[in-house]
């Protein structure tokens, strides 16, 4: 009876010095449980904060063919653009040298520069050369002509690809524009493409275009 008795005594002292270390592993378990949600949005806090709307077709970055010969580096490449407003920024892009010269004609730096959140459908020179010479020698000629045409290339919001996919926007000349595509592909008035698009300068989103759009 003393020898059984000592058995059940041994085995209650084991069950009660054990009993702490189950409780403690329960507790982290359920611990680890209610922290992970809580450390998986901490995680997508400081790697992925949501992408804004019209990224997520193209990541953020611009897009098309023309793209590829935007300097690599200094105040024309993307990242040198992106710091300057957007009449300044295109003064560094070579291929938009024609617009910048009209820009300057028209007296609409400052106008562009100062503005907050537009969209310019700049123009490259090949799209200024589509237009005969002495067509295009007149308009630059004109002030009053040539800033319509230019105030018809600048939306006063800044638009994103997803926006593009089928949207009709009113410019700053007062006409509109329309817009379609998707992915990388897209069309203004149904007859400029965008070579370059989802540009980004420091007041402006910009999409280079292969025409020049005519108002009516």
């Amino acid at each position: 009876m003393n020898s059984l008795k000592i058995r059940r005594t041994a085995i209650a002292v084991a069950a009660a010095a054990l009993l702490p270390f189950s409780l403690a592993a329960c507790s982290d378990s359920g611990s680890d449980a209610k922290t992970a949600p809580t450390a998986a949005a901490d995680d997508q806090a400081k790697t992925g904060e949501s992408t804004p709307a019209g990224d997520s077709m193209t990541g953020g970055r611009p897009f098309g063919p023309a793209c590829a010969g935007v300097p690599k580096d200094g105040a024309g490449s993307f990242d040198g653009m992106a710091k300057d407003p957007v009449a300044t920024a295109a003064s560094n892009n070579p291929a938009l040298s024609t617009l910048v010269a009209a820009v300057k004609k028209a007296g609409l730096v400052d106008t562009l520069n100062n503005a907050k959140d537009i969209t310019v459908f700049a123009p490259t020179n090949d799209a200024f050369a589509k237009i005969p010479k002495a067509d295009l020698d007149k308009v630059l000629a004109d002030k009053a002509t040539l800033t319509k045409i230019l105030t018809y290339h600048v939306v006063g919001q800044k638009l994103t690809p997803e926006q593009m996919e089928n949207g009709s926007f009113e410019t700053l000349q007062k006409g509109a524009v329309t817009t379609a595509g998707s992915g990388e592909s897209y069309k203004v008035n149904a007859t400029s493409n965008v070579v370059c698009g989802n540009v980004k300068t420091a007041n402006a989103n910009v999409y280079i275009v292969d025409t020049v759009l005519m108002p009516k």
